[in-house]
């Protein structure tokens, strides 16, 4: 099991997230499955129990309330995001284990980098020495999953100043180009966790 690709660029938020809901909605067959790579522009997202005490002061940047788990979080340009648009059962994985899957693929990724991250028990995503790098938050309806993953790569990280990040308090993030002395580029480290998540969604796949 191998979900398509699609690379959309950069898209604006609520169409993106109404495209999501609308798969979501369709019946699932076996050639449905696909992830999505794009950047939003400037957004702030505000997740289902999300506490409007973290929105600290947006400024002129939207607002959306959405259906993922979670807190408020920032998606702007240089920003990777990708929506793995899944049924679960084809890949026997749960919501904790496609959580792993996820923040393993960032992870094993930014070791190519140089980058030494992990994981922070009770807050999902990915660090570097307490730094946040990859957020996650993701939606599950019948079996199907949605939202996904974003990945700081080059951005402006100003805008995570205006919120509480994940509702973490005083909650630092960083980037890939801050982290890494080696020569990347956005779309190099986009096609390495394309990647990356294709190889171990197929892992998963094959131990049914």
């Amino acid at each position: 099991m191998r979900p398509s690709c699609k690379q959309l660029g950069l898209v604006e938020y609520q169409p993106t997230w109404r495209a999501m809901q609308a798969w979501a909605a369709e019946q699932a067959d076996d050639n449905s499955d696909q992830l999505w790579v794009l950047q939003h522009p400037p957004v702030f997202t505000m997740g289902q129990n999300a506490d409007p005490v973290h929105l600290l002061n947006p400024g002129d940047i939207p607002v959306i309330d959405i259906d993922r788990g979670g807190q408020v979080t920032y998606h702007g340009p240089g920003q990777l995001v990708i929506y793995p648009l899944l049924t679960l059962e084809h890949y026997q994985l749960g919501v904790r284990s496609l959580v792993t899957l996820l923040e393993h693929s960032m992870i094993e990724v930014l070791a190519t980098l140089g980058i030494t991250a992990a994981t922070k028990d009770g807050a999902p995503g990915v660090y570097v020495d307490g730094r946040k790098i990859g957020s996650i938050g993701l939606r599950i309806k019948n079996g199907r999953c949605y939202h996904g993953l974003s990945l700081n790569v080059d951005m402006d990280l100003q805008p995570f100043s205006l919120v509480n990040p994940c509702g973490f308090e005083r909650l630092q993030m960083t980037q890939v180009i801050n982290e890494t002395r080696q020569e990347t580029s956005f779309a190099e480290v986009s096609q390495k966790l394309e990647r990356q998540l294709l190889e171990n969604l197929e892992s998963a796949a094959s131990t049914l």
